[in-house]
């Protein structure tokens, strides 16, 4: 039983997760629906990810991202956004939580309602991952850029891996190879999301 290996409980404050364990996506299910307050990830190999809290900085911009695309996508009535707390089950069965993202409302309005109100089984058209401070330590980085490349795998058609730190972006587009940016002061949805830009002064400061 997957909770005799991984329990969570108001009394218990830290968990070790064995490198390389592994569940079912029913197990997932099953974990998340008990533990609403733990961000967790599962990879398409079956991967538990427990996604740590972030810090005061990374959380703040963050916000502004998202609060960014969310005020354009209010005035452009072209689709959804969602911030990190939203997760999406990809065609290749990972369960993934980006950080920023935007779905047209036209890939929107295929799911029913339950499929809506549950883990949307679809690829968002737009993501952006922030790399956090302890990003920058051991695997995670390299984890962050592995995993924008399962979004492109997947459907994805435009994705930001923002790197606070370096003041640098690294652009994913299906079929090309990945841009990098240095220091932008904001950046463009290009033609998937025609008129948002993302104002990144916040982010280097």
């Amino acid at each position: 039983m997957i909770a005799d290996v991984c329990k969570f409980d108001v009394i218990m404050t830290a968990i070790i997760i064995p490198k390389g364990f592994k569940i079912t996506p029913k197990q997932f299910d099953e974990l998340t629906e008990n533990n609403t307050d733990v961000r967790m990830e599962l990879t398409a190999q079956g991967e538990l990810i427990v996604m740590p809290p972030t810090g005061g900085t990374a959380g703040w911009k963050n916000a502004s991202i998202s609060a960014q695309l969310y005020n354009w996508v209010m005035k452009s009535k072209t689709g959804k956004s969602f911030d990190s707390s939203t997760q999406f089950i990809l065609p290749n069965g990972a369960r993934r939580s980006p950080d920023a993202a935007w779905v047209s409302s036209e890939k929107w309005n295929t799911l029913t309602p339950k499929e809506q109100d549950s883990f949307p089984p679809l690829s968002p058209e737009f993501v952006v991952e922030l790399v956090s401070p302890s990003d920058l330590k051991n695997q995670r980085y390299k984890n962050l850029q592995e995993k924008m490349q399962e979004y492109l795998d997947n459907g994805v058609k435009l994705g930001w891996l923002i790197e606070p730190k370096a003041r640098k972006v690294e652009v994913y587009r299906q079929g090309q190879t990945v841009e990098i940016i240095q220091t932008p002061k904001s950046l463009s949805g290009e033609d998937i999301l025609q008129g948002f830009v993302l104002d990144l002064e916040v982010i280097w400061s």
